[in-house]
Formats: structure tokens, sequence, C-alpha cells
């Protein structure tokens, strides 16, 4: 383990964002920098996905049921996790996987997502600390072109400019957890060290309640 990682003051942290907000490259280097156990989502693993975004009505409810059962299963393995000695560092927050339902499926399929949701939701941990990446929508489209992944070469940038209102109005409201809202216009921690140095030392301190970073 890193021998940093007892600095960080978080103890779960997920990090959070529209598709190609950089969740999983930011979730790495918080890992890189303070250890712990890193929790990626499998985005691959659905195989639904090509379809649902060739044909968001056909395959929605396909992609979500699958998206929610996995994820909840990988939120199983933490409950067996030492919370309260290790650090766990995740690219996603279970919570988000209703902004999807939300916008992608019709009433009849919704009214059973929540159903279901509702009772697999008690069981999952919840994070000490929320990280937000929000990004503009052409810089999200410029993120998922340039990593050029074949499920998604069908994303549209209408369907990126719902997800981002739909994550915008999910955070505005959201108090389950600390949450750092990041504004990534003039940001770039992939490429720019020294931003990513600021934005990992201002993840280490403690925060509380609802609080911004901006370059």
């Amino acid at each position: 383990m890193n021998e940093r990682s007892t600095t960080l003051k978080a103890k779960y942290i997920a990090i959070e964002g529209v598709i190609g907000a950089g969740k999983t490259t930011l979730a790495r280097a918080i890992h890189r920098r303070f250890g712990g156990l890193l929790v990626l989502e499998q985005h691959e693993e659905n195989p639904f996905l090509p379809d649902f975004y060739r044909d968001r009505e056909r395959y929605a409810f396909q992609t979500q049921m699958f998206f929610l059962l996995s994820r909840w299963r990988q939120q199983q393995d933490l409950t067996q996790f030492d919370i309260f000695n290790e650090k766990i560092i995740a690219d996603y927050l279970f919570a988000k996987d209703r902004i999807f339902a939300a916008i992608n499926l019709n009433d009849k399929e919704l009214d059973l997502y929540e159903k279901l949701y509702e009772s697999i939701e008690k069981t999952v941990i919840k994070p000490d600390l929320v990280v937000y990446l929000q990004s503009p929508v052409q810089k999200l489209m410029y993120n998922i072109k340039l990593r050029a992944r074949n499920y998604e070469k069908d994303i549209t940038e209408e369907y990126i400019t719902e997800l981002a209102q739909a994550y915008n109005q999910f955070f505005y409201q959201y108090d389950s957890s600390n949450l750092i809202i990041v504004n990534c216009a003039n940001l770039d921690f992939v490429k720019n060290n020294e931003q990513l140095e600021k934005l990992l030392n201002f993840i280490e301190q403690e925060h509380q309640g609802k609080v911004f970073f901006q370059i």
C-alpha cells in the first residue's frame, strides 16, 4: 500500500460524472496516490450495451437491469471489506443507476425497476465522499471519440446532453454523502500533472457538505 494512504480523510470515495468525464482515470490516480481497494465498473460485461446505443427504446430495460444487478453484486463484495482500516476508491456511485433508469425507461419499466432498486439499495454501503466531475458536453463527446470504445461509437450528442442535465439535477439535490463538484471545463488531469496534483490535494482534505473545486 502507498505509505500516504493514511492521510486521506475519506474512507470510501466514489467518483461520478457523465460518460467520458474521466471517472476511471481519476479513480486510478487516487488509488495510485493513496492505495486501498480500487473498484471499477465493468461496462464491457453488459451484453446489451452496444444494442442499446443503436436502439435505446428497444434495449433500455435489458441494459438497465443488467447494470443494476451487476453493480449490486459488486457492491455486496464491499460489505466483507474492512472499511475502518482500509480505503475504497470506486469509479461509480451505486445511486447513479437511477439517473439512467429515469431517462431511458418507460413508465411501466421504471415502476418495476424502482421496486427492485428499493429492495436492494438498502444493502449497499454509501460512500462518505463523492467527487462529481462536471464537464461540458463538447468535452465529453471529444473524450468519448478519443478513447474509441467500439460499443460507444453510436452514442449521440443528444443523449450526452440529456445525461448531463440529469446528472446536474441529481447532484444539485444530492445530500447522502459529502460532495465535491469539480468544474472540468478548464481542467485536464490526464495531461496536466500540476492540475492533477491540485485536485488530489483537495480530495485529500476533510470536507463537509457540498464544496466546489475549480481551476
